[in-house]
């Protein structure tokens, strides 16, 4: 067995060679580790993004355009709000802070904001690192990090986060901060909307967990993230303390479900790639090789749905109709199973997913009978 350090060299050559020559990788970050996370099954997915391959810039290739993604304008917006957010040292965030999360410590009067300029991604979570360790060794004074980095393992291989700002408080413990520009509305927001926030969060509050698990003693990484939005219609900040325990324990199950990306790469035909450069007929082979697991909500959380719909449309898979609906019919995967079933001509009748379907066939075969009279 070859090691560590040749495996590692020997998978990243890999991935370069399926994104294709000469073309830069496309940083994994919280928000797209997070719907992956969500559906931990599709291996096109695992593959794709742990190789950093455009996804959108594929799916237009591929003929089947996304339309996921935040529009220039939001993003603009957003980013104006996050100054605003974090002017004066941040003294407004760490207010929030204290008022939300942490009444019980003193008021940050001032806090330290240490530099967390390092170059490349791996200078920049050392950085990080060093720094949640210096402010968590001298507790009684705030710290905030702002836009720090972080890493976390995604299935053999490593991803580098982002969060919008670490705060460590007095005691020492630390707590993740998102900053939305979605407005808080009479104080509740788009319950869709926090909960893409929260799930995006809990995937920081993993990586700062692995960073607290190398100190001594380990420092509380808190479950309760402080989401920060605009107050109603203004450019006003206002906040929320947001518990994401339960996120936190899905998003870490999910992602141990994960097959690793060496597994998945080690069984594509030689030559494989996924450059959208390709010819179509050659890039659709490519990316078919490799199976997806597709459901009604990766369209607002994938940009190649789009294409994976069509495919499973055309395979007649259950899959297309849903989770919940796929979780019901056991072993019948494909649409025209389930109608063959439905109408007695296949399906073993004793299987309670046949059952049920002859049993709703014959209620509406009843009723339209009923109706015709």
């Amino acid at each position: 067995m070859p090691p560590p350090r040749t495996r590692g060299t020997a998978l990243r050559h890999r991935l370069a060679e399926l994104r294709g020559p000469d073309v830069p990788a496309k940083a994994l970050d919280a928000r797209a580790l997070a719907a992956l996370a969500a559906n931990p099954g599709c291996a096109r997915r695992a593959i794709l993004d742990g190789a950093g391959v455009n996804k959108a810039a594929l799916a237009s290739a591929l003929g089947s355009p996304s339309a996921f993604g935040q529009s220039q304008f939001a993003l603009t917006r957003g980013n104006a709000f996050e100054a605003k957010v974090k002017a004066d040292g941040g003294a407004e965030l760490l207010r929030l802070v204290h008022e939300k999360l942490d009444r019980a410590a003193e008021p940050p009067a001032e806090a330290r904001v240490p530099d967390l300029t390092a170059t490349g991604p791996q200078g920049r979570t050392a950085r990080t690192a060093l720094e949640l360790r210096e402010a968590t060794a001298h507790p009684g004074a705030w710290t905030l990090l702002d836009h720090p980095m972080l890493a976390l393992d995604v299935a053999g291989s490593p991803a580098f986060l982002e969060p919008d700002a670490v705060v460590v408080h007095p005691d020492g413990s630390w707590t993740v901060v998102e900053i939305k520009s979605f407005p808080l509305l009479d104080g509740s927001a788009d319950p869709a909307k926090v909960g893409a926030a929260a799930r995006q969060a809990a995937v920081y509050v993993l990586a700062l967990e692995e960073v607290a698990a190398r100190l001594d003693p380990a420092p509380r990484v808190r479950h309760r993230i402080l989401l920060v939005c605009p107050r109603d219609f203004s450019n006003l900040p206002a906040a929320s303390a947001v518990d994401i325990r339960k996120q936190r324990a899905v998003t870490a199950r999910q992602l141990t479900r994960l097959t690793r990306i060496e597994d998945i790469a080690g069984t594509l035909p030689e030559g494989t790639c996924f450059s959208p450069e390709l010819p179509a007929e050659e890039l659709t082979a490519a990316v078919e090789s490799v199976p997806a697991t597709y459901a009604p909500e990766c369209l607002s959380a994938c940009e190649l749905a789009f294409h994976c719909r069509g495919r499973s449309r055309e395979t007649g898979a259950v899959t297309s109709l849903g989770r919940p609906v796929r979780a019901e019919l056991g072993g019948l995967t494909t649409v025209e199973d389930v109608l063959a079933a439905a109408r007695g001509e296949a399906g073993d009748p004793d299987d309670p997913a046949v059952a049920a379907l002859r049993r709703a066939a014959a209620l509406r075969a009843e009723a339209l009978e009923a109706a015709c009279r």
